[in-house]
């Protein structure tokens, strides 16, 4: 794997969480603060760490695809899906911390959960491997859609 892709992808990979931060930064010591945690909720400092490490296997795995030929109209498929995936990743942090809109934040996420499955299919075909190393981010994404859907019923 040439490492300059794999540094490309990996940046490309955080960008979401970047820019994101314009929106859940303010809103974590204000509007967030106010809202009815759920029980299981877990501590915010949690959240930097998680999703450095999803990032990151994100990034790897969009390189190891990359690899595989950017001519290959497969591959082409596969990264057009993980941009979509990487774009709607973004846009939530935007919908539910900057736009408090919670409902609609849910029903983004499962848009975004649709799109991360899918990703992992086309990943998984063209190597098994990059598609595995996306499996933490479903599962990630399958607890924050609970946890967005209890934020959502403790404050609506």
């Amino acid at each position: 794997m040439n490492i300059i892709a794999v540094i490309v992808w990996i940046v490309i990979a955080f960008l979401p969480g970047v820019l994101g931060q314009l929106a859940t930064g303010p809103a974590i010591s204000t509007w967030f603060a106010t809202l009815n945690r759920p029980p299981f909720a877990p501590p915010n400092w949690i959240f930097g760490p998680v999703w450095t490490l999803l990032y990151l296997s994100m990034g790897i795995a969009a390189s190891m695809v990359w690899s595989k030929g950017s001519g290959n109209k497969a591959v082409q498929f596969a990264i057009v899906l993980f941009v979509i995936q990487l774009a709607l990743n973004g846009l939530w942090s935007f919908i539910f911390f900057g736009w408090n809109w919670l409902l609609v934040a849910l029903i983004e996420l499962v848009i975004l959960w649709a799109f991360i499955l899918w990703t992992i299919l086309k990943f998984y075909a063209l190597s098994p491997a990059a598609g595995l190393l996306l499996i933490p981010y479903l599962l990630w994404v399958s607890f924050a859609s609970v946890l967005n859907f209890s934020y959502w019923w403790l404050n609506k």
